[in-house]
C-alpha cells in the first residue's frame, strides 16, 4: 500500500498501481463485508427517501413550473468495471444544455478531463438553488436502490472523461460508484482532479464500513457549507 500512496502523491501512472489495490480495502472485502455495505445502502436510502419526500415533491414542482423540459435528467455515466448506466438527477440546466456544451468548452475552469464552470449560463435559476444545496443529486438514491451505485464511492465519470483516463485513473472504475466520497466532503468542485483521483484511490485501498459511516456523517455539514457546490 505504501507504493500506491507514493504513486498517488507524485501523480505518476503505471500498470503496477492496479494489482496493488487488489490486495487491500474494498477490493479485498469479503462477501460478508460487501453484504453489510449493501444493507447499509438500502436501509439509509429508504430512510432518506421517506424523510426527504416533501423536499423531493417540492423540488419536482419547482422544476416543472419554472422552465420547459422534464423534471428528471438521465445522464450516461460509467460504473463499476467500465459498465455504462443511466444516472438520475433533478434537471438543473436548460433543456438543450448538452447541445450547448461545446460552445463553452473553452471556458472550462478545471484542469483534467472534467468540465466545470462556476457561473454556467446553462443552469436555471431553480437549478442554482438545487446545486447549492446538492438537492439535484438526491434522485441518485434510486440508482443506489437498483444496485448501480452505492451511497459512498468514487463519483461516476462521464464516458468522454474516461477516454482521457490512464492506468491510474481507471482504477476508480474497479468499484461501484457512489453519491458521496472523500473529495465530496473536502471541497467538491474546488478539489483539483488529480487530488480527487488520489482521494478515491485512498478510499478504495483503506475502505472499511466505518469509513463509509464517517463519510456519510461528514456529508451533512459539507452540504450545509456549500463549498464547491456549483
Amino acid at each position: 500500500m505504501g507504493t500506491h500512496k507514493d504513486a498517488a502523491a507524485t501523480g505518476r501512472s503505471s500498470d503496477t498501481d492496479i494489482p496493488l489495490l487488489a490486495d487491500c480495502g474494498l477490493l479485498a472485502a469479503s462477501g460478508r463485508q460487501l453484504f453489510e455495505k449493501r444493507v447499509l445502502d438500502i436501509f439509509l436510502t429508504l430512510l432518506a427517501m421517506i424523510l426527504l419526500s416533501p423536499i423531493l415533491l417540492v423540488t419536482a414542482c419547482a422544476i416543472k413550473v419554472s422552465s420547459p423540459g422534464p423534471v428528471f435528467y438521465l445522464q450516461k455515466r460509467v460504473g463499476r468495471g467500465g459498465k455504462p448506466f443511466r444516472m438520475l438527477k433533478f434537471r438543473s440546466m436548460c433543456r438543450d444544455a448538452e447541445r450547448q456544451r461545446a460552445a463553452y468548452l473553452d471556458q472550462n475552469e478545471r484542469a483534467g478531463p472534467v468540465f466545470k464552470m462556476r457561473h454556467d449560463p446553462r443552469v436555471t435559476p431553480v437549478g442554482r438553488v438545487l446545486r447549492r444545496w446538492s438537492i439535484d443529486e438526491l434522485p441518485q438514491m434510486l440508482n443506489v436502490m437498483h444496485g448501480e451505485m452505492s451511497l459512498v464511492g468514487p463519483r461516476p465519470p462521464l464516458p468522454e472523461e474516461c477516454e482521457h483516463y490512464g492506468p491510474r485513473e481507471r482504477q476508480r472504475l474497479l468499484v461501484k460508484p457512489g453519491i458521496t466520497c472523500i473529495w465530496q466532503v473536502s471541497g467538491r468542485s474546488d478539489v483539483a482532479f488529480a487530488e480527487q483521483v488520489r482521494m478515491d484511490l485512498d478510499y478504495i485501498a483503506e475502505w472499511d464500513l466505518a469509513m463509509d459511516i464517517k463519510l456519510l456523517v461528514r456529508t451533512v455539514p459539507a452540504v450545509l457549507k456549500h463549498r464547491g457546490a456549483y
